[in-house]
């Protein structure tokens, strides 16, 4: 044993597991229900895997949008004075590259996901699945992306092809497993 551990008080609870190479148990909790593991359970990947049941459209968005995100986000998604959603194309190679939902994002599943997880703002998570979908179609519509009656769904939003969806590199770590785009 170490004289820093004799001397400093520790335990020999943590002593005898450091020499062990495992971390004490102190029978605090208990093993989560498949329910609750459920619960948690909300990834939603690139390839669609995650994405909840619901369908919506731009036109159908864009009610969402007004009620929802225009006061952080302004009409058309430029004015802010949150983030800007809308323009920026081809501007990631410029001195001032404008991070968008048309400019930098890769995934169109990771911009629903995102707004299911944190959006509004004042009020996360209250959006349904057809609000999600409706807003998320109304956000690409404005960059561009989809049209304004093409349906977006867990079928058709995975096959999304979103500008910037190349621009990034993979993870050379071999302890990242490498997802398929």
């Amino acid at each position: 044993m170490h004289a820093y551990a004799e001397g400093y008080g520790v335990s020999t609870v943590a002593r005898n597991a450091s020499a062990g190479g495992q971390s004490p148990t102190f029978a605090v909790g208990h093993t989560p229900t498949p329910e609750q593991l459920k619960a948690i359970d909300i990834e939603v990947t690139p390839d669609g895997t995650g994405l909840a049941p619901g369908t919506g459209t731009a036109a159908t968005g864009k009610d969402v949008y007004t009620r929802r995100c225009e006061t952080c986000h302004g009409p058309t998604g430029k004015e802010g004075p949150q983030d800007i959603l809308v323009g920026g194309r081809g501007s990631l190679s410029t001195a001032t590259p404008l991070k968008t939902v048309g400019s930098y994002w890769p995934y169109a599943t990771t911009l629903w996901d995102y707004i299911r997880r944190a959006m509004p703002f004042d009020h996360p998570g209250t959006l349904t699945s057809d609000e999600i979908y409706g807003a998320t179609a109304y956000l690409l519509f404005m960059n561009g992306i989809v049209g304004e009656h093409d349906v977006v769904d867990q079928t058709t939003l995975p096959h999304v092809k979103m500008p910037n969806r190349d621009g990034f590199v993979a993870d050379p770590r071999p302890d990242i497993p490498l997802r398929k785009k």
